[in-house]
């Protein structure tokens, strides 16, 4: 570059609030090559990095046949691009499983295709369940979709997530919808003494963090929305829970799964 030349402008830096987080929002970062992988999935690095681990372990504890199984038909609804879609791809490579990836083209072509273990399945679940069906070839002995029930409630219908996620599951099969961001116990844990510490610790504000416990919500997923997507499984035949996450995974304190198993 010539000396005379002028600096090229320092491109900004990216504000995941200010974004619209929704199936069409993530195509977009996922191909912004100035962003981490956790970024591209919605993270700042600090809510992801360094707690891989943690999350696994919950995921296959209440998925055991991935790591107890062999020849399993498992699928992951909007894997991502970052650490535990690919960490997934290992494990079925190692077990002899089938792994249906269902997301956009854009995620999809940020992870790695291996041969006799992967299968892509391009678009919005549950719009494009019946491919995500014929792709798999099998009912699904396992099923995960982890982070990402608050977006498809935004784009579709919850209700029809649940329909389409226990018509893929094989008898005995189970699908973990984890990491559900639910409104109604984040507002519960502020309102404690043990909340109000923990939002000083991470804000550095010693102000009181006002919370309104009814204050109206839309979009939003919460005890009622998680209480219906609990009976509408158990009407479609399947057994449906509601767990905790494990205490050392990051947002634990404001966030549930929902455990479906096909009897």
């Amino acid at each position: 570059m010539s000396p005379l030349a002028p600096t090229p402008a320092r491109t900004p830096p990216i504000d995941l609030a200010t974004l619209p987080l929704d199936y069409e929002g993530f195509r977009t970062l996922a191909q912004d090559g100035r962003l981490t992988d956790h970024e591209k999935i919605g993270f700042p690095p600090a809510y992801r990095e360094g707690f891989e681990d943690a999350i696994w372990t919950d995921i296959t504890a209440k998925l055991p046949m991935l790591i107890e199984a062999e020849g399993q038909t498992v699928v992951d609804i909007g894997p991502g691009c970052a650490a535990l879609p690919k960490r997934l791809i290992e494990l079925c490579r190692d077990r002899g499983h089938t792994l249906v990836l269902a997301d956009s083209p854009e995620m999809l072509a940020l992870l790695p295709d291996v041969a006799g273990v992967t299968r892509k399945c391009e678009g919005l679940f549950p719009n494009n369940a019946a491919a995500v069906s014929a792709v798999a070839g099998a009912p699904a002995d396992a099923l995960l979709c982890y982070s990402v029930l608050h977006y498809i409630h935004l784009d579709a219908s919850s209700l029809d997530f649940i329909d389409a996620t226990a018509a893929l599951l094989a008898s005995g099969g189970r699908a973990l919808i984890g990491d559900i961001p639910n409104l109604s116990k984040r507002r519960r844990f502020f309102a404690t003494e043990r909340g109000q510490a923990f939002h000083r610790a991470f804000t550095g504000s010693t102000e009181p963090y006002d919370v309104t416990q009814d204050a109206p919500a839309p979009g939003k997923i919460d005890d009622a929305v998680l209480a219906s997507l609990i009976a509408r499984a158990q009407s479609r035949g399947c057994d449906a829970y509601l767990l905790p996450q494990g205490p050392d995974l990051p947002m634990a304190n404001r966030r549930d799964d929902l455990l479906l198993v096909r009897p």
